[in-house]
């Protein structure tokens, strides 16, 4: 049980990244009626901006 509630706080960045910031994202895209760049649908922009923000949370430890 503690390892599991470890390593849920050691990814929490990753977590809060693909549950909060990838939808945000995604929905404020299609309401503003903005295209993602080189042809990509809203959601896979996203997960890219979404999910490399994540990991650099997680690599560094800051969100800035």
């Amino acid at each position: 049980m503690e390892q599991g509630i470890k390593f849920i706080a050691g990814i929490l960045p990753l977590l809060f990244a693909f549950a909060f910031l990838v939808p945000v994202i995604d929905q404020g895209l299609q309401a503003a009626g903005v295209g993602a760049p080189f042809g990509l649908s809203t959601l896979t922009f996203a997960l890219i901006i979404g999910g490399s923000w994540g990991l650099f949370a997680q690599v560094t430890g800051r969100w800035i």
